[in-house]
């Protein structure tokens, strides 16, 4: 008898044309603050590409954020928001030297991971602000050559500081800090690194920058593509790519609060705790990239919707893992606590290794698996209550109640 395979989506390869869309909007530069480059310049002329007649799409006047929404308007149906953010991670111009060093912070990067790698400066028009133009073959260093380290640091006994790091453009001559002036930088201009994804030599494995959070925001386009060709009767569903997610949540959370959706689920990337050095002795639960995606208990999730999650994946074959989390989710399934809303919600996170590098590993299996696994649970939600889908009763009465439960003997 020959050997059944499994065919579902997440145990194959990603077809050329899904992972071409993933790398598009991983790739567009869209630092804190400035994300319109993803969210108008990707995702929006997506959604309007597959979108139905009668969804609209919700722009806001503090941020670049979209929401893509199936019902506008009708705010009495059971709303879910699934959002991912858009904006990534960025080194910053703190000053210019006179020899033409440009002296960066270094953000929620490690200052020694960056050092020697390509990135892309954005500066605007010093004639016509609000224009900006890009900078590109500039490198990112800290001490120049191993020549000028102290012996500390040529053994590993001493990192690189933030204060040591600076942006090389190689100018030289006289000078060089005016010119670079002329050219518009100044401070606070955003950098950021340049390294569009690829696929790696593992099976089904991919690796390049800012799979935080591109792939949330990948998920979510691609949960919003599914939906509309075969669309929910009850639910309504906002797609929500947000902003400044990397600073405090705080676009998340306007979005929430203008929106107020029922149930949130954030998609962000998660850990691989399994191959994850020098964590041994916090012992972390098992957790890895290509075992699927992961579910977050506790802080201020949802364990009743977590349970309906958890069943729609079970009956759909889908992979997942579970994961934990103490006050703090630390994704923007926190956006409707931090609006002060009220909404049942939980994180959907997929494994990766060496997050907040430049070299940042995934699988594309758990991607796949979070795409269907949320698909799944919301087309068994819209099924609920004799094919009505679920209510806010069913929220508010389904609270797990442990006075209730049994002695296990």
């Amino acid at each position: 008898m020959a050997k059944k395979t499994n065919t579902k989506p997440w145990a194959k390869p990603m077809p050329a044309k899904q992972f071409a869309l993933m790398r598009d909007i991983l790739a567009a530069p869209s630092p804190i603050g400035l994300e319109a480059a993803m969210t108008y310049g990707v995702i929006k002329p997506h959604f309007e590409s597959f979108m139905p007649k009668g969804w609209g799409i919700h722009q806001f006047k503090g941020n670049a954020g979209i929401v893509l929404d199936t019902h506008p308007g009708e705010d009495e149906r059971t709303s879910v928001m699934i959002i991912g953010h858009s904006d990534k991670i960025r080194m910053q111009v703190r000053s210019i030297s006179s020899d033409g060093k440009i002296w960066i912070n270094t953000d929620s990067f490690l200052p020694n991971v960056i050092v020697g790698h390509e990135v892309k400066l954005f500066s605007q028009n010093p004639k016509k602000p609000g224009e900006f133009r890009v900078i590109e073959g500039g490198t990112i260093e800290a001490m120049g050559a191993i020549h000028f380290s102290e012996p500390a640091q040529r053994t590993g006994e001493k990192g690189i500081k933030q204060e040591q790091i600076y942006l090389e453009l190689q100018m030289h001559g006289d000078k060089s800090k005016e010119r670079l002036e002329e050219l518009g930088i100044r401070p606070g201009d955003p950098i950021i690194l340049d390294r569009p994804i690829k696929r790696g030599f593992s099976d089904d494995s991919f690796y390049g920058a800012y799979l935080d959070n591109g792939l949330g925001c990948f998920v979510v386009a691609e949960i919003a593509a599914l939906l509309a060709k075969k669309k929910l009767k009850n639910l309504r569903i906002l797609f929500t790519i947000a902003t400044h997610e990397e600073i405090g949540r705080f676009g998340a959370a306007a979005l929430a609060g203008e929106l107020k959706p029922d149930i949130l689920l954030g998609t962000d990337v998660n850990h691989d705790y399994d191959a994850a050095p020098n964590i041994g002795s916090k012992k972390m639960n098992s957790q890895a990239m290509g075992k699927g995606f992961t579910i977050t208990h506790g802080s201020i999730t949802s364990e009743y919707l977590n349970s309906l999650i958890i069943s729609a994946c079970n009956d759909a074959g889908v992979p997942y893992q579970h994961d934990f989390a103490g006050r703090d989710t630390g994704t923007d399934a926190m956006a409707a606590a931090l609006a002060g809303i009220d909404s049942a919600a939980t994180s959907i996170g997929f494994p990766i290794r060496n997050m907040h590098t430049i070299t940042e590993t995934g699988h594309t299996g758990d991607v796949l698996a979070a795409i269907h696994g949320i698909e799944a649970a919301l087309r068994e939600m819209d099924g609920m209550n004799g094919n009505k889908g679920l209510s806010c009763d069913d929220l508010k009465n389904n609270h797990p109640r442990l006075d209730l439960v049994k002695s296990v003997k």
